[in-house]
């Protein structure tokens, strides 16, 4: 039996890895609060970019000079799905969800008669992916999301893909990311960008 002693160290052991708990909790609310802060700015300037990209787009339409990046290839057999995920793991389904999407996709296009590869941006969907789909991933890039999302980094990830597809790598660009609803609801959005579809 424990004694006097070793319940009093076993107890002030306890108040002290709560207080040192509860710290946390206020860091981690504090820090969800500042993401959906940031999310809820970004929104209108999103709203605004996608509705200018969808008037240019519908005017390259019908215009023989518009940027090849708009209008595409013309074919529509070689898509490059553009997978967005997490650097950190304990986020529930945030990365299964996506990991679980592309699976399916890749199915789709493969029953079609069609190729798909893969660019991964996060380390945990690349993990997932690389156990089962190895052959289909053609880039990763975790380090565009470290601290955090940056303009910088979307300038390199967004020069890849200008890249690869002047080298005729891919004929459709489809970005793949969660759009947030709430903390316990994300929506798996797919986003073609080649040819850019509103």
């Amino acid at each position: 039996m424990a004694s006097l002693k070793d319940l009093r160290t076993q107890i002030s052991s306890v108040r002290s890895t709560r207080r040192i708990t509860s710290a946390m909790k206020m860091v981690a609310a504090s820090k969800l609060r500042r993401a959906e802060e940031a999310v809820a700015r970004a929104r209108p300037y999103a709203g605004g970019m996608d509705r200018m990209l969808s008037s240019l787009a519908e005017s390259a339409r019908h215009s023989a000079g518009a940027p090849a990046l708009l209008r595409g290839t013309g074919s529509d057999q070689k898509h490059l799905l553009v997978l967005v995920s997490s650097n950190r793991g304990l986020c529930g389904g945030f990365n299964v969800s996506i990991v679980r999407w592309a699976r399916t996709r890749i199915a789709e296009l493969e029953k079609e008669g069609k190729s798909a590869k893969l660019f991964m941006i996060g380390s945990k969907a690349a993990g997932a992916m690389r156990r089962e789909f190895s052959q289909y991933m053609v880039a990763e890039n975790d380090e565009a999301l470290n601290p955090s999302p940056s303009y910088e980094g979307a300038t390199q990830i967004g020069g890849q893909l200008v890249e690869m597809f002047e080298a005729g790598e891919f004929d459709v660009c489809t970005v793949v990311y969660n759009r947030f609803v709430s903390v316990l609801t994300q929506i798996v959005t797919p986003h073609q960008l080649v040819p850019f579809a509103p």
